[in-house]
């Protein structure tokens, strides 16, 4: 608990840190923090908001700038934010407008938030079996092979080969996919699997071959794919921040980019949060981001999470124009997914 000068002098001096990248000193605070007390009051302040781990002194200056935990209680307490100007909110809706596949506009959105951040933009892709089926074709490869040609609510596609335990011929598989057309297409892929299943135990006679092959077939076609889609943009924008310098943390920081999967588990961890969430340094959990922030949102349709976008920044970042840019972005994109001529959910 901090008492009204030291939430002033806290909020001022991190916001002229963020701004210019400086320690910032006594005579600077005594300048533009509003508060009618003595340089050495201030001082006084300042030295216990270091004693308590919101503060650090830099050797090279007698100025101070916030801790990872300055920064925690500047975010969550005293951050004033800035609503995004029209003209963005109007850009962001017109470069995220309906009618571009999904991960033509994921792309989209993660280009967007790194231009208008100019940090990075990432996007986490949703789940395949979040989207509703409309359409599947199989095509013989091989003896042993054949191709499902899945297509999604949203117009996405995806190629599947799968290896049935006997060879089909043309007309089965032509005969299967038309059934399973026929009777499931706007329905997740969970629920035909169930369905079919529940289906084949109480066919008899003569639909109960066509079952057993839709079953083996589609288990396979429509099974969840583990995905590690991870949409990133802007990364090399990095190099410029001058609180990156290092170059070996610069290097862990681009393999870890390169890599994706922990920033994948990173970015579910905030899945079923609602709002944004903020990761400061170390709140992240990995070393490679210790000096960098994550501002997340989650993005959906219809009250359904699909996926998580962010920007990744340096902690001494603008947080009063990112958490409102990451949550307009989120709500743009998640009705840009709802407005689509099929809507992605059933």
């Amino acid at each position: 608990m901090l008492d009204p000068r030291a939430r002033q002098l806290l909020r001022t001096l991190i916001s002229r840190y963020i701004r210019d990248g400086e320690p910032v000193g006594s005579r600077t605070l005594a300048q533009h923090a509003g508060l009618d007390v003595s340089p050495a009051t201030i001082r006084n302040i300042l030295s216990d908001l270091e004693d308590i781990g919101l503060l650090s002194s830099p050797h090279t200056s007698a100025g101070r700038v916030p801790t990872a935990h300055g920064y925690r209680v500047f975010v969550d307490s005293l951050v004033q934010m800035q609503p995004p100007a029209e003209g963005e909110i109007a850009r962001l809706r017109a470069e995220l407008a309906c009618g571009s596949g999904t991960q033509a506009l994921l792309g989209s959105a993660s280009e967007l938030l790194s231009a208008m951040s100019h940090f990075v933009g990432v996007v986490s892709a949703p789940r395949r079996e979040q989207f509703a089926f409309r359409h599947i074709d199989f095509v013989p490869l091989d003896a042993g092979r054949v191709l499902a040609i899945l297509v999604f609510s949203d117009n996405e596609v995806q190629n599947k080969v799968i290896e049935p335990r006997r060879a089909y011929e043309p007309a089965e598989l032509e005969r299967v996919a038309n059934y399973l057309n026929a009777h499931f297409a706007g329905r997740p892929l969970a629920d035909i699997r169930a369905t079919l299943l529940h289906e084949l135990r109480n066919a008899k006679d003569a639909m109960e071959r066509l079952l057993s092959q839709s079953v083996e077939l589609a288990g396979q076609a429509l099974a969840p794919v583990a995905s590690d889609d991870v949409v990133l943009a802007g990364q090399t924008r990095l190099m410029g921040v001058q609180d990156l310098s290092d170059l070996d943390r610069l290097r862990e920081l681009f393999e870890l980019f390169a890599s994706k999967r922990e920033i994948l588990q990173l970015l579910e961890r905030t899945i079923e949060a609602p709002g944004v969430r903020i990761f400061i340094g170390e709140e992240t959990g990995m070393v490679p981001l210790q000096g960098v922030s994550l501002v997340t949102a989650p993005y959906g349709v219809g009250g359904k999470v699909l996926g998580v976008l962010g920007v990744i920044g340096p902690k001494r970042m603008a947080y009063d124009r990112m958490i409102p840019l990451v949550q307009a972005a989120a709500g743009v994109l998640g009705d840009a997914l709802g407005q689509a001529d099929t809507p992605p959910l059933p």
